[in-house]
């Protein structure tokens, strides 16, 4: 008898919990429309004195892409101010449950140098915008200015990626005058993983809403030759190798610094053609290149020496900002193979800002500084005419390494 009992009240337990899950389900239907955006992040495309642009994701793959941009600082203004509208791209993606979403990109372009505005984006109607955030657009004379570099956040779970957020948290707290990130790549673990990319974004959200996440393509973006889950979610440059997947590889300008994203993980000997013709035609003053694997790290990849380094040394690069090998490294100045005074770029791989780390490989002959911390990192690096400074920080806020890089102002 009392088993009996017991039995029903179980079953009665069991029917409750299905009645509450189903009901946390369709009120979170009700409080989160399928147009809500999700996992919105900013990057450059155009002219950053002048345009900026968004993707986003959403459970619906109907309705337009629509970005409202207007100056100032008020959130209340989009009701009855002088707003800015732009019209995007809406397209699907399948994710890996079988069940597509839309993907949405849109760009405001026409902005007026050095001025602060407030933007959201959604489909149009009351129940679909984001909510309100700010961006700044770059000033209208090039000076010094400071960006971010991270790299590997490569998580899976909302967990890993909290330490990315935590890392990133840091690094603004240590760079207040930051104003845009590099990333080398390896953002998440598996790239079909929509539920990591939304983490991934999310952690970052504070952030990457108001200031651009530039991307490198790694080897957890470009697999079997695909990336199209990476491209999804950035609208980037269209400037890049004819032959690589667009998105994969790009350049910018930013004051006085032009900046090339490579793809390491095919079409390498295409890309040097295409990274000689964008290299000749900037006139600035640094040069710094982005990729994921290393050239000069704790290994090296045999066909980023072989196609891209020399045309880093025919066109004086100056630094290398890599990935991939989750330790920190910092190579002397390098040209031609060898170590140099002066005139070699230096490579920097800033460890991890995920949960990964690898042992410390062996010391090679172009190591300047080489450790394992096994603690989140992330640099600063700041550039000016003549100077670039680098400096490393652990996620404690700890400086790890720094150096500084001067041009000749009468060269």
């Amino acid at each position: 008898m009392l088993r009996k009992y017991a039995f029903g009240i179980i079953t009665l337990l069991l029917v409750l919990a299905a009645v509450l899950l189903i009901w946390m389900e369709q009120r979170q239907t009700v409080t989160q429309p399928p147009n809500k955006p999700q996992s919105l992040v900013t990057t450059f495309k155009g002219d950053p004195k002048t345009s900026r642009a968004f993707t986003w994701h959403t459970k619906s793959t109907e309705g337009e892409a629509v970005l409202q941009v207007l100056k100032g600082s008020s959130a209340a203004a989009f009701e009855s101010g002088d707003v800015l509208e732009f019209r995007g791209a809406t397209t699907a993606i399948e994710n890996d449950k079988g069940v597509f979403q839309g993907v949405r990109k849109a760009e405001a372009s026409g902005l007026a140098p050095g001025t602060g505005y407030m933007y959201r984006v959604g489909d149009g109607s009351s129940g679909g915008w984001s909510e309100p955030a700010a961006f700044e657009t770059e000033a209208e004379e090039s000076g010094p200015f400071t960006f971010l570099n991270v790299t590997d956040s490569q998580g899976i779970t909302e967990q890993d990626f909290e330490l990315w957020g935590k890392t990133l948290e840091k690094a603004f707290e240590q760079f207040p005058e930051a104003e845009f990130i590099v990333h080398n790549g390896d953002l998440t673990e598996y790239p079909e993983d929509e539920e990591a990319w939304k983490s991934l974004f999310g952690k970052a959200s504070s952030w990457i809403r108001s200031y651009p996440l530039m991307p490198v393509t790694g080897n957890h973006e470009e697999v079997d030759k695909d990336a199209e889950r990476f491209v999804s979610h950035f609208l980037l440059p269209d400037n890049g190798s004819d032959s690589s997947i667009a998105g994969t590889t790009y350049s910018f300008d930013y004051g006085p610094v032009h900046f090339v994203v490579l793809n390491t993980e095919s079409k390498a000997k295409d890309q040097a053609q295409w990274l000689r013709s964008d290299l000749e035609a900037t006139d600035k003053e640094w040069i710094i290149a982005a990729i994921h694997r290393p050239a000069y790290g704790g290994s090296s990849d045999k066909s980023v020496l072989k196609q891209w380094v020399p045309v880093f040394d025919e066109f004086g690069v100056d630094l290398v900002l890599q990935g991939h090998n989750h330790e920190y490294s910092r190579s002397y100045p390098l040209k031609d193979g060898k170590v140099v005074e002066s005139g070699g770029a230096v490579y920097a791989t800033v460890n991890s800002s995920g949960p990964k780390f690898n042992e410390k490989k062996e010391d090679q002959f172009y190591h300047k500084v080489h450790f394992q911390n096994y603690r989140q990192m992330f640099a600063g690096i700041r550039v000016d005419d003549n100077t670039l400074t680098y400096k490393a920080y652990d996620v404690d806020g700890r400086l790890m390494d720094e150096f500084i890089l001067k041009h000749d102002p009468n060269n």
